[in-house]
């Protein structure tokens, strides 16, 4: 008897008329999804196969694969950097690889699909996300695989803590700004008082911010059955109090239970067990079993060492009262910007809170330090704008209202993100910092840091209070910048992006972090939830191109002669010939020419938010294509540009290509709709036919290379 899974008549993959199925999907959905699916639907077609391709691009599922075509497929190919959800597939074998694989290998993804795994459902089979793609052999060698999932991993947990911190952190921030009294025990909100409930909300905020952070990176790894082990050994973490420990042990503790908690879970999956109990598997077994074993661990076996690390520490600080001022407020810096909020902090906390009556000059250097980790990398974002999306700017605006309010964990997500760059950086600020508060005798008569206690009068030697916090938050800023200029900027080397923007942006896929980073990226612009248009990747580019773009109303728009892709291209931003020899040179050179149309209202804005997309990860697409781009209010409407350089342009892109096919799009930060984005899908499938591209190269003017492009529509 044959199962689900098995191919009728005995078909191989190199056999005829096999029924596949295909879903490409890329964090944001713009290029290389299409681009997948148009080069699996080719190689299929060459192969004599037939092949239906389901796209979940920024402008939601196309070409929706429906029940009949899945109980009738031979084999699934999920190429995707991204989360897809499996459950549909279950009895199928089912490939699973990352996004640039369907670009640069689909013949072989074919011819292995019928090799892949049968998918079982989420306790077993083919697994998910980044996991179940490491585990597929897709997107090049071992170490980068295994680079990929950490780093997706990773990501997935810093974007969903995001909003806990700021939330957390600005309601915490407003309610002592408005609401608090100077004591002997710091800045004490009264019981009574509406600011203290405000203080309350936000307090929770931030108790939940550890174990998001821990529950999202073992979410990652192994999907909803490690969320709870996640969160529970995450929240473990961050209460000392569970294994004896004055001092939590903060985000690093997250960190290490979120990734114990996703393998745990991956490793019980993979156990086998009969199939009466498969179904309660994901639901109760492994979330009990894995929080059990994880929450135990981590009280009875990691807890003690923690305790013990902060007991000698504090012993140790003890014995560092007579040394010179200046060697202690160095120690105590470089403490407090370690793991804000962790054992480490703490202990350099709770000493100097402890010396407050006796000996003011030691929380005096605590509260120089406090403030600089998030003040210097808010600092940072504001210095080189470029470096920083959209999202990690706008954590950094509230990470400089946290620094004024003595919030350290305001940090927490540059720290989280990229810790080989930001901590040590905040350990030079903070122990800078600590050094001028220590020689200078700050004083600080309160347990508390940050300018705030220096305007509420607490503080003793106010200028030279402000003298450290402002050196160290500039130290910290530069230092944060000079190490991610050196190490390249978006990517650090232990495998972790700078972005901490977007949760799509960063959770799933395995062919390693230059598929994900050379996605163009319009993020947040367009969305939508509708679905197939045309019954195929192929029939949908014909009935677009066929068409032109549909407007909202459902008709389809007339485009005058000479221009193209809606009217966004036109004579007037097409160059025959690019002059510049350097990616940076040509991003110039096409924002000049965009600026032509009237459309440009900054172009030294709009090269600035280019070079910052160009800093998330380079724009370069493979294939000899570069779509460089912005999302700014330095354009007012939706523009594109086209240019051809015949020697080639090293853009950086994955399969080592110069880019000589050079496209710019810029669009308005507010720009709601979602037409150009259509555009981009139905460009990145044009794009993949080397035949369209020859001719696009050797198109003899302007007129020649509009009637080559208005093919597409």
């Amino acid at each position: 008897m044959t199962s689900p899974a098995d191919p009728p008549n005995g078909a191989g993959a190199s056999g005829p008329g096999l029924k596949l199925l295909a879903v490409t999907a890329c964090p944001t959905g713009i290029a290389h999804t299409y681009m997948a699916a148009e080069k699996l639907a080719q190689a299929a077609e060459s192969l004599g196969h037939s092949m239906k391709v389901e796209t979940q691009g920024s402008i939601g599922a196309e070409n929706v694969l429906s029940d009949n075509d899945v109980s009738q497929a031979d084999g699934i190919i999920i190429a995707a950097d991204k989360d897809v959800d499996r459950s549909r597939f279950v009895g199928k074998r089912v490939l699973v690889v990352g996004v640039a694989d369907g670009i640069h290998r689909p013949q072989r993804l074919i011819e292995q699909v019928l090799d892949a795994p049968v998918y079982e459902g989420d306790g077993s089979g083919a697994g998910r996300g980044a996991s179940g793609a490491a585990a597929s052999g897709g997107g090049g060698g071992g170490g980068s695989k295994g680079r990929s999932v950490t780093y997706k991993a990773l990501m997935n947990g810093v974007s969903y803590m995001i909003p806990f911190v700021v939330v957390g952190g600005l309601l915490i921030a407003v309610s002592l700004a408005l609401g608090g009294d100077t004591t002997s025990k710091g800045i004490v909100i009264p019981d009574d008082s509406f600011w203290k409930t405000v203080n309350d909300i936000g307090s929770i905020g931030f108790e939940l911010m550890i174990p998001a952070l821990s529950g999202y990176i073992a979410y990652a790894i192994a999907d909803r059955p490690a969320l709870v082990p996640g969160m529970v050994g995450g929240w473990i973490a961050a209460h000392g109090e569970l294994y004896d420990s004055e001092a939590g042990a903060g985000f690093i503790g997250a960190i290490v239970t979120g990734f114990l908690a996703g393998y745990l879970v991956l490793w019980i999956k993979r156990v086998k067990v009969p199939k009466f109990v498969q179904p309660i598997m994901p639901i109760i077994v492994i979330p009990i079993v894995a929080t059990s074993a994880l929450g135990l661990f981590f009280i009875y076996v990691l807890g003690e060492p923690i305790s013990w690390v902060f007991e000698q520490l504090t012993d140790w600080l003890g014995g560092l009262t007579g040394t010179s001022a200046a060697v202690l407020g160095i120690i105590l810096g470089l403490m407090i910007a370690f793991d804000m909020g962790g054992p480490v902090n703490k202990t350099a906390f709770l000493f100097g809170a402890g010396l407050v009556s006796k000996n003011p000059e030691v929380m005096g250097a605590c509260a120089a330090a406090i403030p600089v980790p998030p003040l210097g990398q808010g600092l940072a974002t504001l210095l080189r704008r470029r470096m920083f999306d959209d999202q990690e700017r706008e954590t950094g605006l509230a990470a400089l209202f946290m620094g004024f309010f003595g919030i350290t964990e305001g940090a927490i997500p540059f720290a989280a993100a990229r810790p080989a760059r930001v901590i040590p950086a905040n350990m030079v600020g903070g122990a800078v910092a600590g050094a001028i508060a220590g020689v200078a005798s700050v004083e600080d008569n309160v347990p508390h840091g940050g300018p705030i206690v220096a305007v509420l009068g607490a503080v003793g030697g106010v200028p030279m209070f402000f003298v450290a916090v402002v050196v160290g938050t500039a130290v910290t800023a530069l230092v944060t910048i000079g190490l991610m200029s050196v190490g390249g900027g978006a990517v650090d080397q232990g495998g972790a992006a700078v972005g901490v923007g977007a949760a799509g942006a960063t959770a799933g896929g395995s062919s390693g972090a230059s598929s994900v980073a050379a996605e163009p990226v319009l993020a947040g612009v367009g969305g939508g939830d509708r679905t197939g248009e045309a019954s195929g990747a192929g029939g949908a580019r014909k009935a677009v191109a066929s068409q032109g773009v549909a407007a909202k109303t459902g008709e389809a728009e007339a485009v005058p002669a000479g221009q193209v892709l809606s009217g966004y291209l036109t004579e007037q931003t097409v160059k025959e010939r690019l002059a510049a020899d350097g990616k940076d040179a040509a991003i110039r050179e096409m924002a000049e020419l965009l600026a032509t149309t009237g459309k440009v209202a900054d172009a030294e804005e709009l090269v600035r938010a280019a070079f910052a997309r160009e800093d998330q990860g380079t724009t370069g697409l493979g294939e000899e294509i570069a779509i460089p781009h912005a999302k700014t209010d330095a354009v007012t409407a939706p523009v594109v540009g086209f240019a051809r350089s015949p020697e080639g342009i090293e853009w950086g892109a994955p399969d080592g290509t110069k880019a000589r096919l050079v496209f710019m799009i810029a669009v308005p930060e507010a720009d709601a709709g979602d037409e150009h984005l259509r555009i981009l899908a139905l460009l990145s499938r044009k794009l993949m036919a080397e035949e369209f591209r020859e001719r696009l190269l050797g198109a003899g003017d302007v007129e020649g290379i509009l009637g080559v492009l208005g093919e597409i529509g």
